[in-house]
């Protein structure tokens, strides 16, 4: 199989969440840029990246990477890539997404027209003909400029991979799933401690967090726009990816996952979503104010997404939320709280100075993820 480089794409401020998960499947780290890990693998390292990572929002296979200035330099730097390695006579092919950040060339129409244009050219030459019918599988291509350094790559994932196809049912503001699972891999969190939602919404926190426990891969239930790429990634590659995920799965564990929320209707659509992720006999849901908080057990893990003015009508509410929220952790014995929220009083409300906190992006919306951090359990002798 031949060396491939792959780049994929997550949340600003997760990026050595993925690049652990990266290197746990036993894949090179090429590099680590904002928003972005680039890796070096092979055919079968696209199947199972796009199966087993939480956190990447995709995979692409870098087709290229180069410096242009001009849109002359675009085409002839575009052409020269060896793009019938990738794209068959009849496959359909589209720049789906340009990107200019800090570039001369900011136009991203300009951009796609360029490319699809060059790689025309290309494929010209190489298939001899002069009309490409497109009635293959899809191969969409993604442009990014950053700096004048262009990255040319195809997207092998199609729709995004928080997309896990167990989400049917969503909150107004619901956190995406690779983003709630890459939080919850920056904590000290395990299967063996228990983990409390009290603002759960649709479920997403404690869904991922069973998933990770019974170590069920993400991707499994779902398909990959590379599936169809026959012409240079073997099928069995797929079915050995799924083959190998189904035999890591552990159903047989005893984990204490709970999720609250205010609002009855959430709390039916979490269970239905848990339901839908098969994890639904690792997790109680229940309708349950954050002013009654309480668990009798000691060192106790709160992951949550709290509401941050977002999605409430009255921005004025969120003083008592945090309060009441920061009032009833500190009655918890012993127990760790990680916050995800863009408000800004977040810290002063809830009446405790964070042990640590890291900017991420939820999407357009710059946060930050409080860690208040408990004392660790004894060791057991």
């Amino acid at each position: 199989m031949a060396e491939l480089r792959l780049i994929a794409p997550c949340h600003f401020g997760v990026e050595a969440v993925l690049k652990r998960e990266i290197t746990q499947l036993g894949y090179e780290i090429e590099r680590v840029e904002d928003g972005r890990v680039t890796f070096l693998g092979d055919e079968n390292a696209i199947c199972r990246a796009n199966v087993f990572l939480r956190t990447a929002e995709r995979i692409m296979l870098q087709a290229g990477r180069f410096r242009a200035v001009t849109y002359d330099e675009l085409f002839e730097s575009v052409k020269k890539l060896p793009w019938e390695r990738y794209i068959p006579e009849n496959g359909k092919f589209w720049v789906k997404k340009a990107s200019s950040v800090k570039s001369k060339l900011f136009s991203p129409s300009d951009i796609q027209r360029i490319v699809k244009k060059a790689i025309v050219e290309r494929l010209k030459t190489q298939y001899d003909v002069t009309w490409f019918e497109e009635d293959g599988a899809e191969y969409p291509i993604r442009v990014f400029l950053h700096k004048d350094e262009v990255v040319v790559a195809l997207d092998t994932t199609g729709e995004s991979l928080h997309k896990r196809g167990y989400r049917k049912r969503i909150s107004k503001a619901p956190i995406s799933e690779t983003l709630a699972a890459a939080l919850i891999l920056l904590t000290p969190w395990n299967k063996n401690r228990i983990l409390v939602d009290p603002f759960c919404g649709c479920g997403t926190f404690p869904i991922e967090a069973a998933l990770i426990a019974a170590n069920i891969a993400p991707g499994m239930n779902r398909a990959f726009t590379a599936e169809n790429w026959t012409n240079f990634i073997d099928k069995k590659l797929w079915y050995a990816a799924a083959d190998e995920a189904y035999d890591q799965i552990n159903e047989d564990i005893n984990v204490d996952i709970q999720g609250y929320d205010l609002d009855s209707e959430m709390v039916e659509f979490a269970r239905q979503n848990a339901e839908d992720a098969g994890v639904a006999q690792f997790i109680h849901f229940q309708q349950r104010d954050v002013a009654n908080l309480s668990h009798s057990k000691k060192y106790g893990f709160i992951i949550t997404n709290p509401p941050y003015g977002e999605r409430l009508n009255e921005r004025e509410s969120l003083q008592t939320i945090y309060r009441t929220f920061g009032e009833q952790y500190q009655k918890l014995d012993a127990w760790s709280a990680f916050i995800i929220t863009s408000y800004e009083n977040a810290e002063k409300d809830f009446g405790l100075k964070a042990t640590k906190n890291r900017k991420i992006y939820n999407g357009m919306i710059k946060t930050y993820f409080y860690q208040f951090m408990g004392p660790k359990p004894p060791k057991r002798g």
